[in-house]
């Protein structure tokens, strides 16, 4: 794909905001529809077109971009009223890198080919520091020649663009991938409170953690978050409970998945706005 290349982009939150303007910052033509008119502001005045609905955004554009919050956003965007499918267009390539469920990705490629479109889901891994430094991991499923067609594009937003399999695969990679930053955090905070309990600190238990074979930059981040207590949403709770749902559906059910699936679920009840490590208040 070239620079000249027109690009639609459905879904302005916190990682759809940096993302459409790493694309603006790479040249890219971009226009942009979102149901918030402050955030299609934001992003006007960053050098992006503005579309009414997603039907008008389709028509202006050669490749779709969608990064919005679950499934039933999803359906909403395809079909709903004015929703891309009511254009009734052909010849475009639509990017979900949304975490929805592999079986809505089949449903919906499957409804742009009728059509005489191209689908590829796309979800990333990295979170808002990642997407504004362009340093995402995107895995994808999909028809590999859509795909090497869309590559270019993707590595504007990602360090890594990987092609993983099918239609859904991408889906399904990202609720692995996923499935295991739970385990991370639950683990972490499972330890912070054995560590607590036994008289050890907080700040002593993490600089001992990182700087041995087990510190990572998530541990280091959401250890400090633990330790400032602020627990404002980098990846909200919410989101990692509803991931959780979309993996049991797909037949997840190991030990320590039937584990962390349980916390999360009853977190996301009272810490669901929070951010994902304030799961800690809940094993607390």
């Amino acid at each position: 794909m070239m620079s000249n290349t027109k690009i639609g982009w459905i879904g302005l939150g916190k990682m759809g905001v940096p993302m459409s303007r790493q694309l603006i910052k790479s040249g890219f033509s971009i226009t942009v529809f979102n149901r918030s008119k402050d955030k299609k502001k934001d992003l006007k005045e960053s050098g992006a077109e503005i579309a009414s609905t997603p039907a008008e955004l389709i028509g202006l554009t050669d490749l779709i971009i969608i990064m919005v919050s679950d499934d039933k956003a999803i359906h909403a965007v395809f079909n709903g009223d004015q929703g891309l499918l009511s254009a009734g267009t052909s010849g475009k390539i639509i990017i979900n890198m949304s975490t929805v469920s592999p079986a809505i990705s089949k449903e919906m490629a499957a409804l742009c080919k009728s059509q005489g479109n191209n689908y590829l889901d796309a979800p990333v891994s990295g979170s808002v520091k990642q997407a504004e430094e362009g340093q995402l991991v995107i895995m994808a499923g999909g028809e590999d020649e859509i795909f090497e067609t869309a590559k270019p594009i993707l590595e504007k937003l990602g360090k890594l663009a990987l092609r993983v399999g099918d239609t859904g695969a991408g889906n399904t990679a990202k609720l692995a991938v996923n499935t295991l930053l739970a385990f991370h955090a639950q683990g972490l905070a499972e330890a912070i409170c054995f560590a607590n309990k036994n008289g050890i600190a907080t700040e002593d238990l993490m600089t001992i953690i990182n700087n041995s074979a087990l510190g990572n930059v998530f541990g280091k981040i959401k250890g400090e978050a633990i330790i400032h207590d602020n627990y404002q949403a980098a990846f909200a709770l919410k989101h990692i409970a509803k991931d959780l749902r979309l993996a049991k559906a797909e037949g997840l059910d190991t030990p320590l998945a039937e584990t962390v699936y349980k916390t999360f679920q009853e977190a996301e009840t009272v810490f669901g706005e929070e951010d994902i490590i304030a799961v800690i208040k809940q094993i607390k």
